[in-house]
């Protein structure tokens, strides 16, 4: 993707962290990973792309991954991500469906990492709340992952481009049970509702809005500015987890204990209702 980031080295750290999210929610590890890179050449010095591949091959590193080479072209726009190879036993992979009812739902970040990095392009976003948005993007989802592997998870997906309600519609779709997301307990990041309400939203946001509009129930106590962050394309989000909902708050004990701090029982599941994902 394009950078969401001034510091070059800080945005391939952070696509890196993307990229590799993708095996950690299946339960997996990690081996290898493919540059992509396009630069428009003539128009930034190539100090830049070092940066950027120097800040991806150090996730890579953290995530025990090996950086075999890459792909490079031309382009007007600078893009960058890498192409992750992982592995997992074939009856230890974890899917994006097969939720139960009486499942709860666990998230491991905080959510509000579009609409922060908008506020940035607009120097609307303050300090805090950019670091706060750097920091969850750079972090791996290793950890999550390890801890998860050791519960008797149902289903995982990382949430990323279609934002919770996306991921969530989803996982529950392809369950055939209705998620209901409790406003309440969402991990937020700090300034995201301030920023929403301000309207730093994306496109992509937008773009989920209009797809989920038949697809999900939102209730009218449910703060405007809260529907957005739940709306918001998430880069380098966190894990959305379901398990038995006895084994909920052991997961999130875990996953704090290790430092995973937002780590939050955000809601359950049910048989199917008339939508697919209700917000409460």
């Amino acid at each position: 993707f394009t950078p969401i980031v001034d510091d070059p080295y800080t945005f391939g750290q952070i696509a890196a962290a993307n990229a590799l999210s993708d095996v950690y929610a299946m339960g997996g590890q990690p081996t290898t990973a493919l540059n992509i890179v396009a630069f428009p050449k003539g128009k930034l010095d190539l100090s830049v792309l070092t940066d950027i591949i120097r800040g991806g091959s150090e996730r890579a590193r953290a995530a025990e991954a090996v950086v075999i080479g890459g792909h490079s072209i031309i382009d007007d726009e600078l893009k960058y991500g890498m192409a992750v190879t992982g592995v997992v036993h074939p009856d230890q992979v974890i899917r994006n469906i097969g939720i139960k009812p009486g499942d709860a739902l666990v998230l491991t970040k905080p959510l509000g990492t579009g609409i922060i990095t908008t506020g940035l392009k607009r120097r609307k976003a303050s300090a805090a709340s950019v670091r706060a948005a750097v920091a969850s993007m750079v972090a791996l989802n290793d950890r999550a992952s390890a801890i998860m592997q050791s519960m008797p998870v149902h289903a995982c997906s990382d949430v990323t481009g279609f934002g919770l309600l996306g991921h969530a519609f989803e996982m529950a779709s392809g369950s055939g049970v209705t998620i209901v997301i409790e406003s309440k307990t969402l991990p937020l990041l700090p300034g995201a509702r301030r920023l929403a309400r301000e309207g730093c939203l994306t496109g992509g946001c937008r773009r989920n809005r209009e797809y989920l509009r038949n697809k999900t129930a939102v209730d009218r106590s449910v703060p405007d500015d809260l529907i957005e962050v739940a709306l918001d394309p998430q880069t380098s989000g966190g894990l959305l987890i379901a398990l038995p909902s006895e084994h909920a708050e052991g997961l999130v004990h875990k996953l704090r204990s290790i430092r995973v701090d937002a780590a939050s029982r955000i809601g359950y599941a049910t048989a199917v209702q008339d939508v697919t994902v209700r917000m409460v």
